[in-house]
């Protein structure tokens, strides 16, 4: 007997729902098996990993500092994603926004009127973010060039762009030779929200994101071709909607969220640029969109389970001796879950009697 994949008459919307959930305890139910395989108590190991990183107000605030650029991006890749327009570069558009920032920040170093300054950063962030996934709409729509392919080979370039103008133009010539530029002063680091933090404004502007990307793919008539170009391709040419104004719009609004983020990300923690400035934030958030089923409420929350794995990689590393990759590790499991629950909601296993 042979087993096969049959497809569904109708995937059940409320397990498409439910499989974030179930991936979840799966990836819980994985985590035991690696700590137990690893010699560690795994119970200890969960705790530490899952529980200690929201001990106290602290570590409260971090989670939602780190899951501040992980909704950002993972926002504006729904966009495009519900149309089928394949963004897989954010993390380059991310860095770009945070080069594009600096420049502000530098070029107006010592004005110290935060609320003349951190607007136009954050203007340039987005502006900076967008002209970097310009270059595969381009592509796309003039030669019908891969986007998947274009926008990920521009994260190399926007490295070596940043590893650039860190050891080279912009480098502190204080720093004491560290690839770095000179620490941004107070009129380019956005304000706290809660003291003895490091959460700030970005926060809310994250916030204030996802709410107009619910908006726009919910309410708007754009955002309604968006997913009809996504769900039926030959009923948007029909309708008479526009392929390519939907890959513009789909990668230049991932690109312009990636680069707010990167603004926020030196405008904030960093309070600088530096060739660490990539956190592999923009990959993270492929697997923040898909696990919040491109929904902007869905987001915010898988970016906060994202965010824990980030903080949960620190304490394993701390606490329990072991490499902070292994939140990669959680990262993994969680996404190879999901698609893997995403397979049985579209199809049911048949048993085949063999020839």
């Amino acid at each position: 007997m042979w087993l096969e994949l049959e497809a569904r008459p109708e995937a059940s919307n409320a397990m498409r729902y439910a499989s974030p959930l179930i991936a979840v305890v799966l990836m819980v139910i994985g985590g035991f098996i690696i700590f137990l395989l690893l010699g560690r108590d795994p119970i200890l190991g969960l705790n530490i990993f899952f529980l200690k990183p929201l001990a106290d107000t602290y570590g409260f605030a971090e989670l939602l500092l780190k899951a501040t650029p992980l909704a950002l991006i993972a926002i504006g890749l729904a966009v495009g994603f519900r149309a089928n327009v394949w963004n897989i570069g954010a993390e380059g558009q991310y860095m770009l926004g945070a080069v594009a920032a600096s420049g502000v920040a530098l070029y107006f170093y010592g004005v110290e009127s935060k609320w003349l300054l951190l607007p136009v950063m954050l203007v340039a962030g987005a502006i900076g973010g967008a002209l970097w996934a310009l270059i595969p709409a381009f592509l796309k729509t003039r030669f019908n060039a891969n986007e998947i392919l274009v926008s990920l080979m521009l994260v190399y370039i926007a490295k070596l762009l940043v590893s650039w103008l860190v050891f080279g133009p912009w480098k502190d010539p204080e720093g004491f030779n560290f690839p770095q530029t000179k620490t941004f002063t107070e009129g380019a680091l956005l304000p706290l929200l809660i003291e003895g933090t490091r959460v700030n404004l970005a926060f809310v502007i994250a916030l204030f994101a996802l709410a107009a990307g619910y908006v726009f793919m919910q309410r708007s008539f754009y955002g309604f071709q968006m997913m009809v170009a996504g769900e039926a391709e030959a009923a948007a040419r029909y309708a008479g909607f526009s392929a390519k104004r939907v890959v513009w719009v789909g990668l230049l609004t991932g690109g312009a969220a990636a680069g707010i983020a990167g603004m926020a990300e030196i405008a904030g923690p960093m309070g600088q640029l530096t060739p660490n400035v990539s956190a592999n934030y923009g990959f993270a958030a492929i697997i923040v969109a898909f696990v919040g089923r491109l929904n902007p409420i869905g987001i915010l929350l898988a970016s906060l389970l994202m965010s824990l794995l980030y903080l949960g990689g620190e304490q394993a590393q701390q606490y329990l001796n072991l490499p902070s990759s292994i939140s990669l590790v959680f990262q993994g499991m969680l996404l190879f879950f999901l698609l893997g629950a995403d397979v049985f909601i579209n199809f049911r296993l048949r048993r085949r009697a063999a020839a």
